[in-house]
């Protein structure tokens, strides 16, 4: 009997990336939930009433999803890596006059290079994120492409990634619209079936960037 293939799957406790591990579980891979923990609140400008990336809830969620699909979860925590490549980068880019691209350092240092490297480490086949984009695999040669839903593709933020990114990356959810996402998600029992999408830059809930960078000047300079 073949041993089944490793995925890492990167849960960020929404439905896109939860659905993405429903799918490869249906699909016979062995399915590991890994949630990775970027920011703090305690270290966030923004008013407590408003929640950033990896909160609490959120990795609950994660875990309750990782729970009802039976799969293993764990937190990993890349608070200092987040840190250095995507939130000093960030204010570094405004203050110099240039405008960031904060999703696009995160997926190119945290996600697929840290995050990569830790899942190797698991002695993982793959990783898998919940991104609306494909993976086109023909014989040794794997090819990113958008996704089926044009309204929704994300292909362009994944740009950066280098061939062995590539080749070692699995995008379930790019075969689907939304909706069907739900749908997946709703029919599974998942309790994130119906949870909002993040629209803000996930580090800035508030979406006040002038507010957060003055903060972050001033504590820099204490």
């Amino acid at each position: 009997m073949n041993k089944k293939q490793k995925v890492i799957v990167a849960m960020s406790g929404g439905v896109d990336s939860s659905v993405a591990a429903v799918l490869l579980k249906q699909a016979g891979y062995d399915v590991v939930g890994v949630t990775m923990r970027l920011w703090s609140i305690k270290n966030d400008a923004v008013s407590k009433s408003k929640k950033p990336c990896c909160s609490v809830e959120d990795i609950d969620d994660a875990r309750r999803v990782c729970q009802k699909l039976d799969i293993p979860h764990y937190v990993q925590n890349f608070e200092k890596e987040f840190q250095e490549h995507v939130v000093d980068y960030f204010c570094q880019e405004y203050d110099n006059g240039r405008t960031p691209h904060p999703c696009l350092a995160c997926n190119d240092r945290i996600k697929f290079d840290f995050f990569l490297r830790r899942a190797m480490f698991l002695d993982a086949d793959y990783i898998a994120t919940g991104h609306y984009a494909r993976i086109i695999r023909n014989g040794n040669s794997a090819q990113l492409c958008k996704a089926v839903d044009a309204n929704k593709d994300q292909s362009y933020v994944l740009f950066t990634l280098s061939q062995n990114e590539i080749d070692k990356l699995l995008l379930p959810v790019g075969e689907y619209s939304k909706p069907e996402i739900r749908e997946i998600a709703e029919k599974a029992g998942l309790n994130v079936a119906d949870k909002p999408d993040s629209q803000e830059i996930c580090f800035i809930p508030d979406n006040n960037y002038r507010k957060f960078i003055t903060h972050k000047n001033r504590a820099k300079a204490r």
